[in-house]
């Protein structure tokens, strides 16, 4: 006699839900940092939006989880994403029928909240109405060996002399707990890059929400701060997710004695087998500086879903007109910048 098959039900999680949500998360194996309670809370307690986390259960048990968030921008319209913020997300699930009926709870959401769009940081199902968006975005991806020096020869020659020269300058790396050196450094990239910076309470609200998950490290020159990283380690592997330096920076060869150091701490303290580059923009110095550390790319690809089938926003830099808000902004003095950008910033997304 076959066992009888249990209904499949679909909610929106409760603070109740937390334990068992990160266990679930914990044993999947598609599973990025971005799909843990931490993430939202980050989310919600730094940059003020509402979160609205999905759950799908059989005979009470977990069997897929889809976080989401509401960002309602005067500038981009109402999105809800899944996961905002994050460069991954959507739905984690143990079979197809869960996947399909947490999206399927999303556009409900999103219908009834009067979204302008719902978005997926994954492909798009196959369902009704959904686009891929794609060609943007280039995704960064190795493995680590157990032994530093096995990783460090496998660099290009020109990288490892790089890094050698970080060393032969006196660079050290440690950390910055409460990012109050990394901050000043990556407000200072994004702005030369043209970007609106994240406030300082979103970094602190990811160390202090992720904990030991989260590490930021700065580079000194003697005393002076001169590059930084803050990094995510979550199964086995290390995302260097957030990064910034001085101008003098790439003179000094600090972003390759950074991430030669970080690769070294992640394999040796961590037990890290992976190294996970994130996405740089296509034809960006960010994607080629990862092709020369011997990183092959793939494309990213997300989900898009309008329940009035509108166009997706223009949200890519190379266009026209963002070329010249971008310019723009590049122009602003830097106090002005850090002062007006995490304002927008909360609105992107």
């Amino acid at each position: 006699m076959n066992p009888p098959v249990l209904s499949l039900r679909v909610r929106e999680a409760t603070p109740a839900d937390g334990a068992a949500w990160d266990a679930f998360v914990e044993t999947h194996p598609n599973a990025t940092p971005f799909h843990l309670r931490a993430w939202l809370r980050a989310v919600g307690r730094a940059l003020g939006h509402r979160c609205s986390a999905l759950v799908a259960e059989r005979g009470g048990r977990i069997v897929g989880v889809l976080p989401l968030v509401a960002v309602e921008s005067r500038l981009f319209g109402r999105a809800l994403i899944g996961t905002g913020f994050a460069v991954a997300g959507g739905p984690l699930a143990t079979d197809p029928a869960a996947a399909e009926a947490l999206v399927e709870r999303a556009e409900d959401l999103a219908r009834t909240g009067r979204f302008d769009r719902l978005e997926l940081r994954c492909p798009p199902p196959d369902r009704p109405g959904w686009q891929a968006l794609g060609g943007r975005h280039l995704s960064f991806r190795r493995a680590l060996d157990p032994d530093p020096e096995v990783n460090f020869r496998t660099l290009r020659n020109k990288q490892r002399n790089m890094v050698r020269k970080g060393r032969a300058l006196g660079l050290r790396i440690e950390p910055d707990p409460g990012c109050g050196r990394f901050w000043p450094l990556y407000a200072a990239s994004v702005h030369r890059l043209g970007t609106p910076v994240l406030p300082k309470a979103w970094f602190e609200a990811l160390e202090r929400e992720f904990a030991d998950r989260c590490e930021t490290l700065v580079v000194l020159q003697g005393e002076r701060p001169v590059a930084g990283v803050l990094s995510f380690y979550f199964h086995a592997t290390v995302f260097p997710y957030y990064a910034g330096g001085i101008p003098e920076a790439r003179q000094l060869a600090a972003h390759d004695f950074m991430y030669d150091a970080l690769m070294r701490r992640a394999v040796v303290e961590r037990g890290c087998r992976w190294f996970d580059f994130g996405r740089s923009k296509v034809g960006s110095g960010h994607a080629d500086f990862k092709r020369h550390w011997g990183f092959e790319p793939e494309p990213v690809v997300y989900g898009f879903w309008s329940p009035s089938g509108r166009p997706p926003p223009d949200l890519d830099p190379r266009s026209d007109r963002n070329r010249l808000l971008v310019a723009a902004w590049q122009r602003l003095p830097r106090w002005l910048a850090d002062r007006l950008g995490p304002s927008i910033a909360r609105q992107i997304g």
